[in-house]
């Protein structure tokens, strides 16, 4: 049993939630209520929190809605030696992180850790905290739509494409609803089952997911496709994109000839597994192209293309603009 648990009237822990422009409301939303919830059930506040932002005063969610806050960076790097110094400084990530991932921020990320105090990350906020340097070496998690461009960048991060991740005194979860799971067992650390059950209770959730839960639905569930052997492929060429398996090798790793996996596709898929591997790579590199700053040619080879002339080829043919297209749009979106 914990101190907390033994001790639970004394038990205070203070939160704050960085929220960056364009955060998102869900995981948001998702955390604060699972603090809220245990206040409720234990009957007193034994979480606190207050929200941030770098200017303070409000400022917007992904999804446009407004959030006022109570302190700017300067305010909380003064209350850095008050007694309402915080346990936890969790920040709130969202869309175009990278464009809000600023020195000032890293800057306060970097004094809040130094001095003792257990960082977070909602969303795509593991790219803030990498940025600043305290990843390196660490388990991470991000939201799987970024994970690509974020190993990367941080190729000495560990990131996995898990629910959460808690390393010593650094927690990441990938947002959504995962923020919930990540609190709830925080939660679950500070006072056990019981409160956690009850929590669950009341917020309508059946359980709490396991940190290694998948983020993604089952490929069966996401394609809508219910041949097991083809499921067997695609999750083999999922795992080899950047040194693409030949049509021999995959049909040696699933005890299939060539004809039946050509088969089994066209049937199952509408396509050729040749046809269907290239569009899933081609997905890789969009992802790289949108979410990193890496030159064209280093993510045709790490798309497992020979050169970047072909990429761009294949690109083009599908996406009906070149991969430097596609990221010039991307930039003019950021500085929009």
């Amino acid at each position: 049993m914990s101190e907390a648990q033994s001790n639970s009237v004394a038990y205070r822990r203070n939160v704050v939630f960085y929220l960056l422009p364009e955060f998102t409301m869900i995981a948001f939303t998702s955390a604060v209520e699972a603090l809220r919830s245990a206040n409720r059930m234990l009957g007193y506040d034994a979480y606190s929190w207050r929200l941030s932002c770098e200017l303070g005063g409000t400022i917007a969610a992904s999804n446009g809605v407004e959030i006022t806050t109570k302190t700017s960076i300067e305010e909380e790097r003064k209350l850095l030696s008050a007694s309402s110094r915080p346990t936890l400084f969790l920040i709130c990530g969202g869309t175009n992180v990278e464009k809000y991932a600023t020195k000032s921020v890293m800057g306060l990320v970097r004094e809040e850790y130094a001095r003792g105090i257990a960082i977070g990350g909602l969303c795509t906020a593991a790219y803030v905290i990498a940025a600043a340097g305290l990843l390196s070496g660490k388990r991470c998690a991000i939201h799987w739509e970024n994970l690509p461009g974020f190993q990367e960048k941080f190729p000495k991060a560990d990131v996995y494409a898990d629910l959460f991740e808690v390393d010593s005194n650094i927690y990441t979860c990938a947002g959504g609803t995962a923020a919930l799971d990540m609190m709830l067992s925080l939660i679950l650390e500070d006072f056990g089952d019981d409160l956690v059950n009850r929590i669950c209770e009341q917020m309508l959730t059946d359980r709490v997911r396991a940190a290694s839960d998948r983020q993604r639905l089952p490929l069966r569930a996401r394609l809508g496709v219910q041949n097991a052997r083809v499921l067997a492929i695609i999750e083999l060429m999922e795992a080899n994109l950047s040194e693409p398996l030949s049509l021999l090798e995959i049909a040696d790793h699933v005890g299939l000839s060539r004809r039946q996996i050509e088969r089994l596709f066209r049937h199952e898929m509408g396509r050729s597994p040749a046809r269907y591997y290239l569009e899933i790579r081609l997905d890789r590199a969009r992802h790289l192209l949108l979410q990193s700053g890496l030159p064209v040619v280093e993510i045709a080879i790490a798309c497992g293309f020979v050169s970047a002339s072909h990429f761009s080829k294949c690109y083009r043919e599908l996406y009906a603009k070149s991969p430097q297209q596609e990221r010039a749009e991307r930039k003019q979106l950021l500085v929009a």
